[in-house]
């Protein structure tokens, strides 16, 4: 169909969009309604850890939707127990809650937290945030989250929600009072550059943590599932957190999200969480098949070298053009542009011909990498050929 064929003008005005329809994908390329290919390296944002319509989570679906969609979360179903199961089997986390999005789960990790203040801390509610953070567009998450401009935006913001800097113990220590019950942080800030919380710092704050009688929460939102090249991003500091949100990546494409703690955490009530979709078969059916592929035997060591991989591809060119340098873990990468021309490289990069290529500018300076976790070194040299020929024209 041609573009102006569909009914673009019933969607309701969100963000501004290219006049392109993507019509279909498989592993790293998307096609668009004219037929022309894009080499994607965004990936719905960190969303399809397993590339475009991955044969595993296609057939999870295909024989879940066949048997049983949605009895209700009042329920039990076999795959939302399989899935919460091979969670907790391979994280330090003994209870699962499933949700559909991840500022889902991080709502309720903060709801989580403040029932575990007025159970144990004499009704304390505050969570340290960070600034440059991102957990979520609802209200409190969005409160809770240091981007800049959101605090006006819906104005008033939900309260509660003191803000330190990355990296800085110093600046989390001197917010913490009679009033805070956890710290909560992504231990990469994928939306704020692609900013990884070092180890020291993270081994700091869990034992600032423990000092205090507080919750260490780790939004894994975006690092989580294979994409810092572990299974999630906090074993990378050797320490074990208290709470755990997950989406993205867990349902390589379908909507799924999880809040994970460990059992001391576990102080919800019946009628304290819940949510209509929540845990259906279809969705942790998909999830199942995800984590299962992730912990398949080399899987994981497969995403570390195709890390390192880009890691040295990015520096190379960093070098080359004068840049400066890289950052990131994994398959979660940024370019340090130096100079603010990341949006005119992305869209440059959209409108190549005759293939497209799909990259994000988390930063004006910066742009940020997330490709499929089984993206393959060719893939990866293609990639950095294109992006050779882009700044060529600039």
């Amino acid at each position: 169909m041609n573009f102006n064929e569909y009914p673009i003008d019933s969607l309701m005005y969100i963000t501004n969009r290219p006049e392109i329809v993507f019509t279909h994908g498989k592993g790293s390329w998307l096609y668009d309604n004219t037929g022309k290919r894009y080499l994607d390296f965004i990936q719905g944002w960190a969303v399809n850890s397993l590339g475009h319509c991955n044969d595993g989570v296609i057939e999870a679906l295909t024989q879940q939707a066949r048997t049983l969609i949605n009895p209700s979360p009042a329920f039990y179903n076999e795959p939302m127990a399989k899935l919460a199961g091979l969670l907790t089997q391979h994280s330090c986390f003994d209870k699962v809650f499933f949700t559909n999005s991840g500022a889902e789960a991080n709502e309720g990790a903060i709801k989580l937290a403040r029932k575990y203040g007025k159970k144990f801390k004499n009704g304390a509610y505050e969570i340290i945030t960070f600034d440059h953070s991102f957990h979520g567009r609802t209200i409190a998450t969005m409160s809770a989250s240091g981007k800049p401009g959101w605090d006006t935006i819906y104005a008033p913001q939900v309260p509660g929600f003191p803000k330190a800097d990355l990296n800085d113990i110093a600046s989390v220590e001197k917010l913490i009072t009679d009033k805070t019950v956890a710290v909560m942080l992504e231990p990469i800030q994928g939306e704020g550059g692609v900013l990884p919380a070092s180890r020291e710092f993270m081994q700091q704050l869990r034992e600032l943590t423990k000092k205090h009688n507080l919750l260490l929460i780790v939004d894994e939102v975006q690092s989580g599932c294979g994409r810092a090249g572990t299974l999630f991003a906090y074993e990378l500091s050797d320490i074990e957190p208290d709470v755990m949100t997950l989406a993205k990546g867990i349902g390589s494409g379908v909507p799924l999200g999880a809040l994970l703690c460990k059992k001391h955490v576990e102080v919800f009530e019946a009628g304290d969480q819940g949510g209509t979709y929540n845990g259906n078969p279809l969705m942790t059916a998909a999830g199942y098949s995800v984590i299962s592929q992730l912990t398949a035997p080399g899987f994981l060591d497969g995403v570390k070298a195709r890390g390192e991989y880009l890691r040295t591809k990015l520096l190379e060119l960093s070098a080359e053009r004068g840049f400066e340098g890289e950052r990131g873990e994994g398959l979660l990468r940024a370019l340090l542009l130096g100079k603010d021309i990341g949006n005119q490289i992305v869209e440059k990069a959209r409108l190549m011909q005759p293939d497209g290529l799909l990259l994000n500018a988390a930063r004006p300076n910066l742009l940020r990498f997330m490709p499929a976790l089984n993206v393959t070194t060719e893939e990866i040299d293609q990639m950095m050929a294109m992006l050779r020929s882009i700044l060529d024209t600039l």
